[in-house]
């Protein structure tokens, strides 16, 4: 009983040490707690909804085929399921806008790729359709409305059957645009309607358990030779599902890590301070000894304080990630993704790992520090500490500086190396907080960075994508236009070794002004007749250089699967949805006709855009047409989706920096109290104290952030390189003025801790402390 009530009159003393630690262990609980919740949370919830509604393992597409073609087809070996359809591009005009709706067939039977039903049923009958129900919300469709699309120059009109969404289309685009994309899928009996026959030009696989659907893949391509087969895509492979589990894997990636890191920081930190609490009571401790108290229970006495700050800090951490992180990542998730029904929720069994691991971080430190007075006997325990012998410092022996430096100097550095250990480990924390703050500045100056180049590299005004088979008509163009240029998008297949991968080839004229191009020193190139323009996100991924030989094969059913082999004739970064590009005359070459499906239009004045505009979508043959409110809308959805997670890395940079800073100083202050007591009878004034505490923790820092600029940049260029793949290209931006914010931080931090540290130097009672030792 007497321990327990010692043990609550130690924590009252060093209640300020108690709440700095308890933020540490918070910050590693919160993004814990955080991270898990989302990753588990996502991938549970993913693997239910992929297996409930059948995913399909395998899509192959051709130009036409008949039921009899897919029953024959539903024989080859490794198929489970089999499932036609027929899927068309439409567009359905808005007063202020008009947008694209990917139109499949369902059957009646539909086992592959099942909605989820928010409202209504699936349509039975000709004419009726099933609407992505985000699409309808952005519109204001309710089940039983009509709804008109435009598809094959002529407008059909549907009733709206029910409202749900499917698992194919978990993520529909980049920036998961419903307002100007939707899914909708219709009746079987619809289909003669819309493609002037029964037929269909997509069927769906679904495999059986364990079987190679590689392997699977090839299968049915050797068996569509009598068949128009068009191409092929498996699950891994689509835009949805590949991006999907690369958020989950880097978040479980990331779950385990920063914690950790953290826990291991406050394992340090707690480190001194039990040191410094078993040592300013050795008396205590020999008075324990002697009256009879075993070791393992004077440790014991001592482990409280690291578990109750493990439980705290934990309880804390994750109270706050439930009322801050997880209603973040819920909004974060509900525009990346179209998952109906998941919910985020922290378990209560999420508290109990931070909790384990901090405590046990705690309590080895507590191990640590304690064994070696316990081993002395309760006698010695009660002398005083014999003070520490220190040879002369380096400086001391160059002639005419030492005596030139002040005396509060010469403490601050006698100090420091005298207590070199503590000294380095009271920079782990501000070497920590540094490098967090310098990589999430340039994580989130690299992301400003790739929305700035969306802008930079499409400078057209107008964007007019025109419907499957129409090509825009240079003498049918509205008035008002300064100049166009005809442009097609292409769909291929990069092929390096037994690598490949879909990729879209850009084929445009030579002496197109409105796209921009950049080498990776931001130097302009432009495009050339004898090559082709390759993304260096691919160059880096497959090891390309200028002048290779890569081949691309073009998927489109016009091209019949035709392959050719490119040369590369420059590499251009492009950060957002990066593309091949070539001439026409380079396209040409290869015996290929090109056929510009769309037209960049760049207008005379801003007076001219909204007739230029209207005149466009009166146009029949128009599909979609788009401006530079929507590359804006691009770029800043890229860095709303990062902000939160920029704000969290900045919030705990600045608890962690600011916990390990305050509790070493207090450590420090409270072993120097006999010190700064005789410097206060001296004479000493309060603020000279004050600032050789204060010179002493920025010299700290100082070494702390020259520690951390290496670690930083090493840090961030695996963060790059994480974030980065074939498909986006994140920039280096970590530049001076990034890490000069950074640093600059750091240090205001250093000078917070100090004001807040300065009622503990008026608080040191003189006479207490002269006669501690007595």
């Amino acid at each position: 009983m007497k321990l327990w009530i010692k043990w609550i009159r130690d924590v009252k003393q060093s209640i300020g040490q108690l709440i700095a630690f308890v933020l540490v262990v918070a910050v590693g609980a919160f993004f814990y707690a955080g991270l898990v919740t989302l990753s588990d949370t996502l991938g549970a919830y993913t693997k239910v909804y992929f297996k409930e509604h059948n995913l399909s393992d395998l899509n192959v597409y051709y130009s036409q085929l008949s039921k009899q073609d897919v029953a024959g087809l539903s024989q080859i070996e490794g198929i489970n399921k089999i499932e036609g359809r027929y899927s068309f591009d439409a567009t359905q005009a808005f007063e202020d806008t008009k947008a694209a709706v990917k139109i499949h067939s369902i059957p009646a039977n539909n086992q592959i790729n099942t909605p989820t039903m928010i409202e209504g049923s699936i349509p039975s009958r000709k004419r009726e359709i099933l609407l992505d129900s985000h699409y309808a919300k952005e519109h204001r469709f309710q089940v039983g409305d009509p709804m008109t699309i435009s598809v094959n120059d002529k407008n059909v009109t549907f009733t709206i059957s029910g409202l749900g969404e499917n698992v194919e289309y978990a993520k529909k685009n980049e920036i998961q645009d419903h307002k100007t994309y939707g899914v909708a899928y219709m009746a079987e009996e619809t289909i003669p309607e819309i493609a002037g026959g029964f037929y269909y030009n997509e069927i769906l696989i679904d495999a059986e358990e364990g079987y190679d659907v590689d392997r699977l893949g090839r299968s049915i391509e050797a068996q569509s030779e009598e068949l128009p087969y068009v191409n092929r895509i498996s699950k891994e492979r689509t835009f949805s599902y590949s991006q999907l589990q690369q958020t989950i894997h880097n978040n479980q990636l990331m779950g385990r890590v920063i914690p950790l890191v953290l826990f291991m920081i406050e394992a340090v930190i707690l480190f001194l301070t039990m040191s410094r609490i078993i040592d300013s009571q050795r008396n205590q401790v020999g008075i324990m000894k002697a009256l009879g108290i075993k070791n393992g229970n004077i440790m014991l006495h001592y482990m409280g304080y690291p578990v109750l700050v493990g439980i705290t800090g934990s309880i804390l951490g994750c109270i706050i990630a439930a009322g801050v992180f997880i209603p973040l990542v819920t909004a974060s998730n509900a525009r990346s993704y179209s998952l109906p029904g998941i919910t985020f929720s922290l378990s209560v069994f999420s508290v109990l790992p931070p909790i384990l691991f901090s405590s046990a971080f705690g309590i080895l430190a507590c191990y640590l520090s304690g064994k070696a007075i316990l081993r002395e006997r309760a006698a010695q325990a009660m002398r005083p500490k014999p003070p520490k012998k220190m040879k002369k410092l380096l400086i001391e022996n160059i002639p005419g500086i030492w005596s030139r430096i002040s005396y509060s100097y010469k403490l601050i550095w006698r100090n420091i190396f005298l207590n070199k250990q503590k000294a380095l480990a009271s920079s782990v924390g501000v070497v920590a907080s540094t490098v967090l703050l310098i990589t999430a500045f340039g994580t989130q100056t690299s992301l400003q960075k790739v929305a700035d180049q969306i802008e930079e590299v499409h400078t057209y005004d107008l964007r007019v994508d025109y419907t499957n088979g129409a090509a825009p008509d240079p003498l049918q163009l509205p008035a008002g236009i300064k100049s166009s240029y005809g442009l097609s998008a292409l769909p291929v297949e990069f092929i390096k070794g037994d690598r490949n991968e879909k990729a879209t080839l850009i084929v445009t004229e030579k002496e197109n002004s409105l796209l921009h191009f950049f080498d990776e020193d931001d130097n302009r190139i432009v495009l050339e007749d004898d090559g082709v323009l390759v993304p260096k996100s691919y160059a880096d991924s497959y090891k390309i250089a200028e002048g290779d030989m890569i081949r691309i094969k073009f998927t489109g059913p016009e091209f019949a699967d035709q392959s050719v082999e490119m040369k590369v004739s420059q590499l251009s970064t492009q950060y957002s949805n990066p593309s091949f590009y070539c001439t026409t005359a380079y396209l040409e070459s290869f015996g290929m006709d090109y056929k510009p499906t769309s037209l960049l239009v760049e207008v005379d004045s801003a007076s001219d855009l909204a007739s230029v505009r209207h005149g466009f979508e009166q146009d029949q043959r128009v599909d979609t047409i788009a401006d530079q409110s929507d590359l804006k809308e691009h770029a800043q959805y890229i860095l709303k989706q990062n902000r939160f997670v920029f704000f969290l890395f900045i919030i705990c940079a600045v608890i962690l920096s600011f916990g390990a800073i305050y509790t070493i100083s207090s450590i420090n202050m409270y072993e120097r109290d006999r010190e700064l007591a005789t410097l206060k009878v001296l004479g000493y004034p309060r603020h000279k104290i004050n600032r050789l505490i204060f010179f002493e923790n920025i010299i700290l820092t100082t070494f702390a952030v020259l520690v951390a600029l290496p670690i930083s940049g090493y840090m961030y260029s695996l963060i790059v390189k994480a974030l980065s793949s074939s498909h986006q290209q994140i920039p280096d931006q970590l530049n001076l003025f990034v890490i000069s914010v950074s640093v600059l931080l750091a240090f205001l931090l250093t000078v917070l801790s100090n004001l807040l540290l300065r009622r503990k130097v008026s608080q040191i009672h003189m006479i207490e402390s002269l006669k501690r030792i007595e």
